[in-house]
């Protein structure tokens, strides 16, 4: 296996992507703005109702660490993508969109079962609301994993959606070990508000003695902190985490680390999409990191890309994009 900058690991999801009416969300006793888990049957009706009510936006292939993935890897980074998918026709898809990312994988990730599909309801207002139900992915641990390029990676990057799972939550135990016997940095994006709400104590077995880089949004920041500020949050998530991410939507993002505490300030574009914008802004940021970018510059290149994708539809880019933005980047510098 070749050696690679990120190692991530994550559920691997299809995407079915429909734009409703916030009456719908309340009919549908969806949460505006988190990820609900659901089975099968249930996400099934729940399609279907979709289908013949709202407006249908196609699919894609999502998971939240595949889109940062992603991003690192059309950026220029390389990447491995540590999942677990069904022994099916979406499984198929999903893993062959990793490789054409130019993303290693494992044969390993293929298992029995169904692959998991999340359904994204789009707002008005660009918000993303989630149903989820898991498929195989519920029950991704270390046999799907081949660890052998974590060695000798720059960074591994865990996704707070993992907390449900006790399997993968020992994957990710694994992972740790692996890394900090390496010197290999560990990032955690806390993933969604409902992960904290409802799988705290896993979040905490995720974040462990703490990480060198955290991602989080300012509703998770103040949540899982216990806080009612943004900057309070801050504050406290310091003493989890070298370098800490709060991204503020429209406003960009607060970033702390020991030397300095800084604002980045937000891109304005019209609002389509908000799904996939937190991962793409961490996906650019690591790759700014990795590429030798201060951590402000990387930071204004997640803007830049997160921007991108939440005025479009779906949760990545076409993968020249990113390198397009990347160019654009550049000479603007």
């Amino acid at each position: 296996m070749a050696t690679v900058d990120l190692f991530a690991i994550g559920n691997a999801l299809i995407d079915q992507e429909f734009r409703v009416s916030d009456d719908c969300l309340v009919q549908e006793n969806l949460q505006k703005g988190t990820m609900q888990l659901s089975d099968g049957e249930t996400q099934s009706a729940l399609y279907q109702h979709l289908k013949t009510t709202q407006l249908y936006k196609g699919q894609a292939s999502g998971g939240s660490a595949a889109n940062t993935t992603v991003a690192f890897s059309a950026l220029g980074g390389t990447a491995f993508y540590g999942c677990r998918v069904g022994n099916d026709e979406l499984g198929e898809i999903y893993l062959q969109g990793l490789k054409e990312a130019g993303i290693e994988t494992t044969e390993k990730s293929i298992s029995e079962g169904v692959t998991g599909t999340c359904m994204v309801l789009i707002s008005e207002d660009s918000e993303r609301t989630m149903q989820t139900f898991l498929g195989t992915t519920a029950e991704l641990s270390a046999k799907q994993i081949d660890f052998t390029s974590l060695k000798t990676a720059k960074w591994l990057y865990i996704e707070g959606y993992l907390s449900t799972s006790d399997t993968a939550r020992q994957a990710v135990r694994e992972a740790r070990q692996i890394a900090r016997a390496h010197g290999v940095k560990i990032a955690l994006t806390l993933s969604d508000p409902a992960m904290v709400q409802y799988a705290r104590a896993g979040l905490d077995e995720l974040m462990d003695d703490g990480v060198d880089l955290l991602f989080c949004n300012e509703h998770e920041a103040m949540m899982y902190s216990q806080t009612e500020t943004v900057e309070d949050a801050l504050a406290k998530l310091q003493s989890l985490s070298h370098i800490t991410v709060i991204t503020r939507s429209e406003k960009g993002a607060v970033i702390a680390t020991p030397e300095q505490h800084f604002t980045v300030n937000g891109r304005p574009v019209k609002a389509v999409d908000a799904n996939g914008a937190g991962d793409a802004f961490a996906g650019a940021l690591l790759y700014g990191l990795n590429s030798g970018l201060s951590i402000q510059a990387a930071a204004e290149l997640a803007i830049l890309i997160s921007s991108e994708v939440v005025a479009h539809f779906g949760p990545r880019l076409a993968l020249a994009e990113y390198a397009q933005l990347l160019q654009k980047f550049k000479e603007c510098a």
